[in-house]
């Protein structure tokens, strides 16, 4: 019997990759459900290709759809590529329903890490990173979590890794959306420009493998071949390398533990793949990234105002209302002014979220 999966955000750049990666194994997986922000005309015409008898616009049908969509009975894997909060809902429910979810929306880990963990070990779901560091570290602690001691996930450094910081404040919508290696979505392109996906990352890397902050650790390396080293107890390194394709990730996440032979990822070669560099991150002038490890560090609601907030100035920046150099000044007046609380709630969550996105507004004005 086929493995039925949904696709969350199937429109999106990890939407459609996954529907690539399925169309490659259609032996093994039939899409069932899915669902796109807008793109009704788009998301009809996948429909009709992949035989999806669930297909729904958050526009046209409301948030619900997502949950909807999560929870369909047909679905064994939930794919989850929504950008930003509204994502979360729709990962409880899944879990809670017992389902695997390949997670390509890290604002869920960020916002409520605590209650994703809760609702997969209650509703016995697993969560299944899909961004490409937590891949490759999954890829390589599989079967040694206990001796797990330190990560490093590496950066591309983005647009401006080697601009001069008074030119960074002067940065336009165009110049941050060329990435130099990765073809993501307009609000993830922006986040890797300022290194905020980068915290939100070492967020998500804190929930998914049970390590402390002070354990994860940034490195700027920008051809993008090595998604992240991990280092065990005894001090031996492991590091997962492939050249920049989303879709390495999105199948191990379909199929982890076990590998598939698949045509659709460029063989590596070392020779081809040149000379690797690593470098330190400009943490002074990419400001975000600790702003983020730091609301990490204080827990509670603090990740869910980091993240609000950065969604909100991310917004205004690509709306022409703020300047790049802004971002982080309207994340740091919104982390400022928040009392942390608990998180033990999903009301307490949103109720921070939607704290910070009033707050960054005003600050954005």
């Amino acid at each position: 019997m086929k493995t039925g999966v949904a696709i969350l955000g199937s429109t999106g750049s990890i939407g459609k990759s996954t529907l690539r990666v399925l169309a490659r194994h259609a032996d093994r997986f039939r899409v069932v459900a899915l669902t796109a922000h807008n793109s009704a005309d788009e998301l009809g015409a996948q429909a009709r290709e992949t035989g999806a008898g669930f297909a729904r616009s958050v526009n046209q049908s409301g948030a619900e759809c997502l949950v909807e969509a999560a929870t369909h009975p047909d679905a064994q894997i939930v794919v989850n590529a929504v950008v930003g909060a509204a994502g979360l809902p729709a990962t409880l429910a899944a879990l809670r329903a017992g389902k695997r979810v390949a997670l390509a929306n890290k604002e869920t880990l960020v916002m409520a890490g605590e209650l994703v963990m809760c609702a997969a070990r209650e509703g016995q779901g697993e969560l299944i990173p899909v961004d490409s560091e937590h891949s490759a570290v999954l890829q390589c602690v599989t079967g040694h979590t206990r001796a797990l001691k330190r990560l490093i996930l590496t950066a591309s450094g983005g647009p401006f890794r080697d601009w001069p910081v008074e030119r960074l404040a002067r940065a336009t919508v165009d110049e941050a959306l060329k990435h130099p290696t990765w073809r993501m979505g307009r609000k993830i392109t922006v986040d890797s420009a300022t290194l905020a996906n980068k915290a939100l990352e070492v967020i998500e890397a804190h929930y998914l493998f049970g390590l402390g902050y002070e354990s994860v650790e940034v490195v700027v390396h920008p051809q993008s071949i090595v998604h992240a080293f991990v280092e065990f107890a005894d001090g031996s390194v492991l590091a997962q390398l492939s050249f920049p394709n989303m879709e390495l990730p999105i199948l191990y996440a379909l199929t982890h533990p076990e590998r598939l032979a698949d045509t659709g990822v460029t063989r590596f070669d070392p020779v081809a793949a040149g000379p690797f560099t690593f470098e330190p991150v400009r943490a002074a002038d990419f400001p975000a990234l600790a702003l983020g490890v730091g609301a990490g560090r204080a827990g509670g609601t603090a990740p869910a105002v980091f993240n609000a907030a950065n969604e909100v100035a991310v917004q205004a920046f690509l709306d022409r209302r703020i300047t790049f150099g802004r971002i982080p000044g309207v994340i740091d007046k919104a982390l400022q002014a928040h009392r942390v609380e608990s998180a033990q709630s999903i009301e307490a969550v949103l109720e921070a979220d939607r704290w910070a996105r009033k707050r960054a507004e005003a600050a954005c004005s």
